[in-house]
């Protein structure tokens, strides 16, 4: 088993909102805490998921490969996806997707050299009124983003990083 007792333990809470025919009901949730907890999905991990939730592994993945919240390999410690659909792109999304990828030396779907970012494309997130926007980890919305306040945002994950590496 690759998925923790915690992890375990969490995936049993949100079973347990359903009915009990209906387990498979939790199976995004499943796959956002066995993400949370290896970082992505590597195959097995989904497998444990699928046996966990009493379905076929198929439609865990199929799950998992819809959505783009999933990380289907290693991703860096943050992961940045940049809203580029048209409501951001008309306000300042393209132009924030490529001061990300120079300040960071990096493309859409890869990583900086020291593991720390990645970067990604992303549709709508139901934010267009605070466009500019990015997620940061599928978890923190980050809104009208400037050159400044992208400045700021990789300086204020950098310290979190090289804190947690100490700690």
């Amino acid at each position: 088993m690759m998925l923790s007792e915690q992890s375990l333990q969490k995936i049993g809470r949100e079973v347990a909102k359903f009915p009990a025919d209906q387990k498979q009901s939790a199976v995004m949730a499943a796959l956002a805490i066995a993400q949370d907890q290896v970082g992505w999905l590597p195959p097995e991990v989904m497998a444990e998921v699928a046996v966990v939730l009493g379905m076929p592994a198929v439609a865990v993945e199929e799950v998992a490969t819809f959505y783009n919240m999933y990380n289907l390999k290693p991703v860096g410690k943050f992961k940045l996806t940049v809203c580029t659909n048209l409501p951001c792109a008309l306000s300042g999304g393209e132009g924030a997707a490529q001061y990300l990828k120079k300040k960071l030396g990096i493309g859409y779907r890869e990583t900086t050299a020291d593991g720390l970012f990645t970067l990604m494309e992303g549709e709508c997130m139901g934010a267009c009124g605070d466009a500019p926007v990015a997620l940061v980890n599928n978890k923190r919305m980050c809104s009208h983003l400037s050159n400044e306040r992208i400045d700021a945002l990789l300086a204020e994950l950098s310290v979190a990083a090289s804190g947690a590496a100490k700690g």
